[in-house]
């Protein structure tokens, strides 16, 4: 039997926590008597990573290697479960991506508890300028089961979560069959109209993804497919809370629509977050800048942002500036609303998994200062 006892405090609450750990799990949690102590937290989770300093889930090449190397790094932030993120792509080069990271899983057990299942965000999405984004155009195709089919059988099943518009019949048939076979469906990256909105409730669709990024500019004032998404109770949202993909005043509000517990964080993070400043050849946006204010953005003429530079503690800790969302509300975001998408991970409580994160934090702070990790009670290097 191995047993330690990590001390924090708790964000919810402000009390000091004493959390005991046998055999990698929780064992006890009681009350404190320490004066001082660093915040403490389950392990943070992403729904939406493409990549973070040069290690790139969508890059021609990618090997096991890569889903290590970038496991090591989300880690490192905090980031105890993550999915890593294909976006649209040939049918080949997503097999060969969802080949790569079932083949990570096997070799490496610290892979395999990181990353449960895969996010596939794309292919069956809007062909339309402003809602596509930064994805290809080329291939951008109609929802097809046949393809999903074949995605299961090169990787044994790992897809979990797949976006998808659903703007089309093929897209709700599409939405009901993942739905039966217990995947979690996202409307992303959509110009559906408001009832194809709601039919997508109906048939089995339970998120959006990026919520206020991803649509076509200008919308009409009403009705439109976001408010749409906002009103809609069965779907949660995912927002990318990294000052630059939503103002505060839209993010504010949104959240505010969704309230707290149908909310979660993402940073949707790519290649090239944490990266110099400078021109790139991306697997996401093909050539874009990394900005001095920590944008990824488009460098062809359009300059719309091609996912984000910042990771998921630089979103915690905005979203903890805003008015009406307290710390422990941001970290709820980051925990326990998207562990309910991954098994229900996420929670600090008796016989879960002790994923840990021992974090300080101020509201001046532009993202949080990692002290400790701990993944099934060992602890992990920060960066």
């Amino acid at each position: 039997m191995k047993s330690t006892s990590i001390t924090g405090r708790d964000p919810s609450s402000g009390n000091m926590l004493e959390v005991m750990i046998v055999d990698g799990r929780i064992q006890a949690i009681a009350p404190s008597s320490a004066e001082e102590a660093p915040w403490l937290s389950p392990g943070f989770i992403d729904l939406q990573v493409n990549g973070y300093l040069g290690s790139d889930v969508n890059s021609d090449d990618i090997g096991p290697d890569v889903m290590l190397a970038l496991t090591r790094k989300m880690l490192a932030l905090g980031v105890t479960t993550f999915l890593p993120t294909i976006i649209t792509a040939s049918e080949e080069k997503i097999v060969r991506a969802l080949r790569a990271i079932a083949e990570a899983r096997r070799a490496s057990p610290q892979v395999a508890h990181a990353v449960p299942f895969v996010h596939v965000e794309g292919p069956f999405i809007s062909p339309q300028d402003g809602p596509r984004g930064a994805h290809a155009l080329e291939h951008v195709r109609p929802a097809s089961l046949a393809e999903f089919t074949r995605w299961q059988a090169a990787c044994g099943d790992l897809v979990g979560m797949v976006t998808i518009s659903p703007h089309s019949h093929a897209a709700l048939e599409f939405i009901v069959a993942l739905a039966n076979k217990g995947i979690v469906v996202a409307i992303g990256h959509s110009h559906a109209t408001t009832a194809q909105i709601h039919a997508a409730a109906d048939a089995g669709a339970t998120l959006s993804t990026h919520l206020g990024n991803g649509l076509g500019n200008p919308l009409p004032r009403h009705p439109n497919l976001l408010w749409a998404q906002l009103a809609e109770d069965r779907l949660a949202a995912t927002f990318i809370a990294d000052g630059h993909h939503l103002p505060m005043d839209t993010f504010k509000s949104m959240v505010r629509a969704k309230e707290i517990n149908r909310s979660i964080l993402v940073s949707d993070a790519v290649a090239l977050g944490g990266m110099p400043v400078g021109m790139y050849q991306a697997g996401v946006g093909g050539a874009v800048e990394v900005t001095t204010d920590g944008r990824v953005i488009d460098a062809t003429g359009g300059r719309f942002l091609a996912g984000a530079y910042r990771p998921l503690g630089t979103g915690i800790a905005h979203a903890a500036t805003i008015d009406g969302i307290s710390l422990g509300g941001a970290i709820q975001m980051a925990t326990e609303n998207p562990g309910r998408f991954v098994g229900r991970r996420g929670t600090l409580q008796i016989g879960a998994k002790a994923d840990l994160v021992l974090f300080n934090w101020n509201a001046t702070a532009n993202g949080l200062e990692i002290q400790t990790i701990r993944v099934e009670g060992e602890e992990i290097e920060s960066l």
